[in-house]
């Protein structure tokens, strides 16, 4: 009994002080000299309106340009580079740098946050989870996808008159170079393949199991098959809206907090840029993706408003918040860590590889040139903005 007293004794001490330090904070910031909280309170409630209007402009654009331009043209595809340069360089330099600062600030307790790469190590973990979570979605959509090819086919079999029908126009796949999966365009194909057609039922289902095979080699590049890139589409702009929210909400409340107009005024402009960019970015994932016209309005309003609910919320705790705290600190630098690995991935692997990949990206010098020059400008923009935000 009395060696788990002592052991208890030697623990006591470190436990009490990370308890301690989690709850008290080395700078309060009362001492600004620019401190007005009249002022700081308008300037807030400019911020929410500006930003607003910036993240919904920005996430519409692409969405309006979609139904306007063709996916595989020149415009769009150099438009797709730049959104992959401006979400790269959000998690490099906007989070991973961000979530450095916060778990490296001297207001930290030395041990474990010095002794130990932490950031890095919680970017590389969401990385990897990242990737787990893109594997096991794409699955369930999949398979999602084959039950309901399964349900047609099914159907079509017991009613093999429809196969020559004129009245296909509803069909059963999109055109090729379309890629996804939808109960559209069935005509076309119909008559491009009509002498398959010819062989019934089992002639049709070999057709667009084949069809489907090679909807990802046209619409990803990769060549995976069994594939789809609607799939890959809807995936991708999931998560990459999961990373973005989680960073939109962090820099909305460190907005909030500041009760300094010198501190609001810069951030109100550079965060009105950085939502644009990033809505940018956001918008033209979700309109490859292709969804319904719902679902496409709801994932841009719920990017929308997140930061401006973020200052709504800051403001509202500003009172009793104190961003200098430990706990303040080590949330921020986690959530920035875990959001510059989502982003990181997202950005390399199904943003940059995807297109800068492909065979048509390979075969096209001038393509190259466009897509490199629009990536790179991306980049370089959205880095920039760290100026000041």
């Amino acid at each position: 009994m009395s060696l788990l007293q002592d052991f208890w004794q030697l623990l006591r001490p470190l436990s009490s002080g990370l308890t301690k330090s989690f709850i008290t904070s080395c700078d309060s910031g009362e001492s600004d000299p620019c401190r007005d909280d009249a002022a700081a309170l308008t300037l807030k409630f400019a911020a929410m309106a500006s930003i607003l209007v910036a993240g919904s402009a920005g996430v519409s654009i692409p969405l309006v340009g979609g139904t306007l331009l063709p996916f595989n043209g020149g415009l769009m595809r150099g438009a797709k580079a730049f959104a992959a340069g401006v979400i790269l360089a959000t998690g490099f330099v906007h989070m991973l740098s961000g979530g450095s600062e916060a778990l490296s600030d001297p207001c930290l307790p030395e041990f474990p946050w010095k002794v130990f790469p932490f950031p890095e190590f919680f970017a590389m973990v969401a990385a990897l989870l990242t990737l787990l979570a893109d594997f096991m979605i794409t699955g369930y959509y999949e398979r999602k996808q084959e039950k309901m090819m399964n349900l047609s086919f099914e159907s079509l079999g017991q009613h093999r008159s429809i196969i020559s029908d004129p009245g296909l126009e509803s069909g059963l796949l999109r055109d090729e170079d379309g890629g996804a999966l939808h109960i559209v365009g069935m005509r076309a194909r119909a008559d491009h393949h009509r002498h398959s057609l010819s062989m019934g039922a089992e002639g049709f289902e070999a057709l667009s199991k084949r069809s489907v095979v090679s909807g990802h080699g046209h619409g990803h590049g990769h060549g995976d098959v069994g594939l789809d890139s609607g799939v890959r589409h809807v995936v991708v702009s999931q998560i990459l809206e999961m990373g973005i929210v989680s960073h939109s909400i962090i820099i909305g409340i460190s907005l909030g907090v500041s009760h300094s107009p010198c501190t609001i005024r810069p951030l109100l402009v550079a965060l009105s840029f950085h939502q644009f960019f990033e809505g940018f970015a956001l918008g033209g994932c979700v309109a490859e993706a292709r969804l319904t016209p719902r679902g496409s309005a709801m994932m841009a309003f719920f990017f929308a408003i997140t930061t401006p609910i973020g200052v709504a919320v800051g403001t509202a705790i500003a009172s009793s918040y104190n961003s200098y705290s430990v706990a303040a600190l080590v949330a921020e630098g986690v959530l920035d860590s875990l959001s510059a690995g989502i982003l990181v991935y997202m950005a390399l692997v199904d943003l940059i590889a995807a297109d800068f990949l492909s065979k048509k990206m390979s075969v096209d010098f001038k393509l190259q040139i466009v897509s490199y020059c629009f990536l790179f400008l991306g980049a370089g923009m959205m880095s920039a903005l760290a100026i000041w935000a």
